[in-house]
């Protein structure tokens, strides 16, 4: 059975955003998970700026082929993650539920935009939007 082919782009600026992606484990079997720091030049990004997804609004997972977005992305890495340890069971209960997932993702997202701020970080502003702060 061959692997599925996972992508994920997330903000590299972030502390909360890269603790997680890095912290996340797939099912081995199931998924290979690349990492995409959305700050740096990857072909992935202009696929996501060719579907219009602002990456300041949230996170993007290619899964072969299909793109999930924002709280669509954690459900989906929810299904596809490891069930064993701490975090990842954390992970499992808060996002296996899609609407759970919907009222979560603009909390984490709040968070990851004061983080940026206090921070002095721009945004990402991959669509280049006049007013993006």
């Amino acid at each position: 059975m061959p692997q599925t082919k996972c992508r994920l782009v997330y903000d590299g600026e972030c502390p909360v955003c890269r603790l997680y992606c890095e912290s996340i484990e797939l099912e081995s079997s199931a998924a290979n998970l690349m990492l995409v720091d959305a700050r740096q030049d990857h072909e992935l990004i202009d696929e996501v700026n060719k579907a219009q997804l602002d990456l300041d609004q949230g996170m993007v997972l290619e899964v072969d082929g299909s793109l999930y977005y924002g709280a669509q992305a954690l459900h989906a890495l929810a299904g596809f993650g490891r069930r064993s340890g701490v975090f990842n069971q954390i992970n499992y209960w808060l996002f296996k539920s899609e609407s759970r997932a919907n009222r979560l993702y603009p909390l984490l997202r709040a968070l990851r935009n004061g983080l940026l701020k206090v921070r002095g970080k721009p945004k990402i502003n991959n669509l280049e939007q006049p007013n993006n702060d």
